[in-house]
């Protein structure tokens, strides 16, 4: 809702500017947002193209949009849309590819920024977090728009993008400000206000509804915050389950009692690729698997937790999607592992299928130092230690520097890699 389609008739009331500063007393949660981040970290170092439509994607034929700058959204081109549909939106966009390991530092440097105001950050995603700095505003004696000022200047100044910031009382109504700011903007939604603001936005804007949830509203006739506000409660439950209709019922009247949760431990980590062309070779795809794995179980030690479940994820030629799991005997991080187990789970459920797109991913995660099931039998060789011996040579000499050698050349079929994902 708001990201970068234009504020609606009568919100310019809420937009932060030199003359006009909406009340922000007691909004302590700040939502913070990076205006088209990966395609504006890629423009820093070209600057003759800031102002043409701009897209950050693969080249392959199945690639998606990771990001578009503002003049290509005006064409309609959009994050997640396949590349091929964005270049027949906007033909004379300029494609870029997506730069490997840059936006993570980027992003740690913004994340940093915020901490230096406040330790109660909620990180989103690598471009937006939730700030709670009501403790800073005691503390550095300044309003959340001075706070959100400073945020916004020291962003621009040491990492040469932008953002946009939703100040309010509660969080899903920051986040709403905050791309109804966009781009390179900060909204405020006083607290006396929160229910003014809200009321005439259309449902989708609630946090929680999809498509589905969005028509089963519309056939009560509900269509905007407002009339979700004043239905029956046991009416919207019929409609969309207990649950839901409770928490749909508290947003629509300003109500989110959630706070900024600090370092919320990850549920799962995956990885996956989608085929320039659809496969069923098992060699390849085993392969693949096995790339997969190495990126699943790196990301597990750089985190240092563990898995016991594993899950693969194959979406075949007719867009037909499946999942299957296992869970281990003991949690693992350790590629072998997981590969070894993925493969079983595919060889079970697929036989000569032609797959568009393959996934990896370990669930029910752990710390590194939760307690071990013993077992009687040692795996030798040690493939852990050869492992975490390859993480620090990679971290030294850069990611291709150890690879499994049945991943140093393409298999039969298979278009080569210029560089390790």
């Amino acid at each position: 809702m708001g990201r970068n389609s234009g504020l609606p008739a009568g919100y310019e009331r809420f937009r932060v500017s030199a003359q006009h500063v909406p009340d922000d007393s007691g909004c302590g949660l700040l939502h913070v947002d990076m205006d088209a981040f990966f395609a504006a970290v890629e423009l820093r170092t070209r600057p003759e193209l800031v102002d043409k439509p701009v897209v950050v994607a693969g080249s392959g034929p199945r690639s998606v949009v990771t990001s578009a700058n503002y003049p290509a959204r005006e064409y309609g081109v959009r994050a997640a849309m396949p590349a091929a549909v964005a270049r027949r939106l906007c033909p004379q966009a300029v494609f870029i590819p997506p730069t490997h390991g840059l936006y993570g530092e980027v992003s740690r440097g913004v994340m940093a920024i915020f901490r230096d105001l406040t330790p109660l950050v909620e990180p989103m995603s690598l471009d937006e977090a939730f700030l709670d700095v009501s403790g800073a505003l005691r503390r550095l004696k300044a309003t959340p728009v001075e706070l959100a000022a400073g945020i916004r200047r020291r962003v621009r100044a040491e990492h040469g993008i932008t953002c946009s910031v939703g100040v309010a009382g509660v969080k899903f109504v920051a986040k709403l400000a905050s791309g109804m700011a966009k781009p390179d903007g900060v909204l405020v939604v006083p607290v006396e206000q929160t229910l003014a603001f809200l009321h005439p936005l259309p449902i989708s804007a609630l946090w929680g509804v999809g498509q589905r949830t969005e028509e089963s509203l519309r056939r009560l006739g509900l269509t905007t915050i407002a009339e979700v506000a004043a239905a029956p409660l046991p009416r919207l439950r019929r409609a969309v389950g207990n649950a839901a209709a409770e928490h749909l019922y508290a947003l629509a009247h300003g109500q989110d009692e959630r706070g900024v949760v600090v370092d919320s431990p990850d549920k799962s980590i995956g990885a996956e690729h989608t085929f320039d062309t659809d496969q069923r070779d098992p060699r390849l795809l085993e392969r693949e698997l096995l790339r997969l794995s190495e990126r699943v179980a790196a990301s597990l030690r750089a985190r240092e937790v563990r898995g016991r479940t594993v899950s693969i994820k194959v979406r075949f030629a007719d867009f037909r999607t499946i999942t299957r799991a296992r869970t281990l005997a003991s949690a693992t991080d350790v590629a072998r592992v997981i590969h070894s187990t993925a493969v079983a789970l595919l060889t079970e459920a697929v036989s000569g299928a032609e797959i568009r797109l393959l996934g990896v991913r370990v669930e029910g995660l752990s710390g590194a130092d939760a307690p071990e099931q013993l077992t009687f039998e040692r795996a030798e060789p040690r493939w852990r230690d050869a492992e975490v011996a390859a993480d620090v040579a990679r971290s030294k000499f850069g990611a291709g520097a150890v690879r499994p050698a049945s991943l140093l050349s393409p298999g039969p079929g298979e278009p080569r890699r210029h560089s390790p994902t």
